[in-house]
């Protein structure tokens, strides 16, 4: 079989985006006006740095519980945080992140013990010696084992302290995107399979590269964790999905007011390059109870349990990162955790699930405190709320 050297941009042979197929498993989940997902707790303490006592656990078995559960209450994703820390995670009386799940291995797990749900990892796709040619593979074995379920959140590390692991120092802002540029391009070049790849770029050299299996529906789901107007053109040429954070940091009412417009740069990038736009998708940390006042009275107690050590280390490795979408959040926000916060009772978090679908978001991957009767409490007390306001649809 010859070789094809693809280095000028339009040469390049792209897969369609599983959202061009009526029967991926992206596509059948893309037609709610609301998606749902779940943020695993994969790592310890979950997202949010209290010690008041809950039974969250990092462990597999409990993320896959979790992840089954979601499944049977009709959630339409899974999603796998990625961080690299040192010995100990943030400290704190709580040890904070101190264990953590790889999430490709964990997702990819998932995939196998589920039937329909989507399960998407986070990616740092810079650090150390990942090879557009080694993810390829990876995620089109991913693809075949979740039958097409199987999505990659591509991230480039804001951290300052996370590349020097791997022997590296952080490589500036767009730059890192360019980087990724290049390698997406290679794995979708790749995925498409029609030919082996020699192509000699900017970063990559590869001589003769091919990968199979072929994915299901022409590539993996691609998903881009983005905040910032480079951020943005990189998930217009790649993403089907963007995960953004909140711009006016995670209190609602601020956070509210500054999405529009937010939501609107993210889908300008897509239309000034003739694109449908992706899916836009936010991480909200849930505290619901039956009453408004039984509701704020457990995030009161939340915030009164504040691991102030974890906090204060955490503070102070993201000073050292250059996030674009995080720039607004104050330590406080750190204790109930997420992008934005979402309090109250059933027909308040509808309220504002619904304010969030008004001011352009597509989807929400949710937290909680508690996750096991939290979420039980949600789909229970929520979700039928949902679905008569239109929000949530019988799947297709």
């Amino acid at each position: 079989m010859s070789t094809t050297d693809l280095q000028p941009r339009t040469e390049l042979h792209a897969p369609p985006s599983p959202l061009e197929d009526p029967t991926s498993a992206l596509s059948q989940v893309a037609h709610q006006p609301m998606m749902l997902g779940l943020f695993l707790p994969t790592q310890t303490g979950g997202f949010s740095q209290s010690t008041l006592p809950r039974s969250t656990r990092w462990e597999f078995d409990y993320n896959r519980d979790l992840t089954l559960k979601a499944e049977g209450y009709g959630f339409d994703f899974v999603f796998g945080l990625q961080q690299w820390l040192p010995k100990g995670g943030f400290g704190g009386e709580t040890h904070y992140r101190e264990n953590f799940l790889d999430p490709f291995i964990s997702t990819v797990a998932l995939g196998s013990v589920t039937r329909r749900i989507i399960t998407i990892s986070t990616v740092h796709v810079l650090y150390g010696n990942w090879h557009p040619l080694h993810l390829a593979r990876f995620a089109a074995t991913a693809d075949h084992i979740s039958g097409g379920r199987f999505g990659l959140n591509i991230v480039t590390g804001y951290d300052a302290a996370e590349p020097l692991m791997f022997g590296m120092t952080r490589i500036e802002h767009d730059e890192r995107y360019e980087r990724a540029d290049e390698f997406s391009r290679i794995m979708e070049h790749l995925w498409a399979g029609e030919d082996n790849l020699t192509y000699k770029g900017r970063f990559y050299d590869l001589q003769g590269a091919y990968v199979s299996p072929r994915p299901w529906h022409g590539r993996p789901i691609m998903v881009s964790a983005s905040a910032s107007r480079r951020g943005f053109d990189y998930a217009a040429e790649h993403s089907d999905v963007v995960f953004t954070s909140s711009p006016a940091g995670a209190v609602f009412d601020k956070a509210i007011a500054a999405l529009p417009a937010h939501t609107a740069d993210i889908r300008a990038s897509y239309e000034a390059r003739g694109k449908a736009p992706g899916k836009v998708i936010i991480f909200p940390l849930v505290v619901c109870k039956p009453t408004r006042e039984e509701a704020f009275a457990y995030r009161d107690a939340i915030v009164d349990h504040a691991d102030l050590a974890a906090i204060n280390a955490y503070t102070a490795r993201h000073a050292g990162g250059d996030a674009k979408g995080w720039q607004q959040h104050v330590p406080a926000d750190r204790v109930l955790g997420g992008h934005i916060q979402i309090i109250g009772s059933p027909e308040d978090v509808a309220d504002q699930i619904e304010a969030l679908h008004g001011a352009g978001i597509n989807g929400i991957q949710i937290g909680f405190y508690d996750y096991g009767p939290d979420l039980d409490f949600f789909a229970a007390n929520v979700l039928p709320l949902l679905e008569r306001r239109g929000l949530r649809l019988p799947p297709a």
